[in-house]
């Protein structure tokens, strides 16, 4: 149970960071939603990094678990997680302004939390 929750958490993160890099930026890019300016280049950079940076530690840790499935005893690497969510999560509080990264990265921390639970209690 343990180590399905863990590969619920970052594949989580994984699926929406991908999703949020299709709608937010390649999606409004297509469809010219923003004008050409700084603060177009602004908008596109700001949700390309948070994104793709979701998708990167996502596959990471997704890679990690798949090759050691108690991953989450390591103090480290539950440091590493939360520190990780908690930044994303207070970028889609103070920097963006749609509510679905917030609920996304919410429900990232809640996997997350209930992932090390287990895995700490099993211990």
């Amino acid at each position: 149970m343990a180590r399905y929750l863990t590969l619920a958490a970052f594949g989580w993160l994984t699926l929406t960071g991908t999703l949020h890099f299709a709608i937010d930026v390649v999606g409004q890019y297509l469809r010219g939603n923003h004008v050409p300016g700084p603060q177009t280049t602004l908008y596109y950079g700001l949700h390309s990094v948070f994104a793709l940076g979701q998708v990167l530690f996502g596959l990471m840790c997704l890679w990690a678990v798949r090759r050691r499935p108690d991953l989450l005893r390591d103090p480290a690497i539950v440091l590493l997680s939360v520190a990780g969510a908690g930044a994303w999560l207070a970028l889609t509080i103070f920097a963006m302004e749609y509510w679905e990264p917030k609920l996304n990265a919410g429900i990232f921390v809640a996997l997350l939390t209930v992932a090390v639970a287990v895995e700490n209690a099993r211990a």
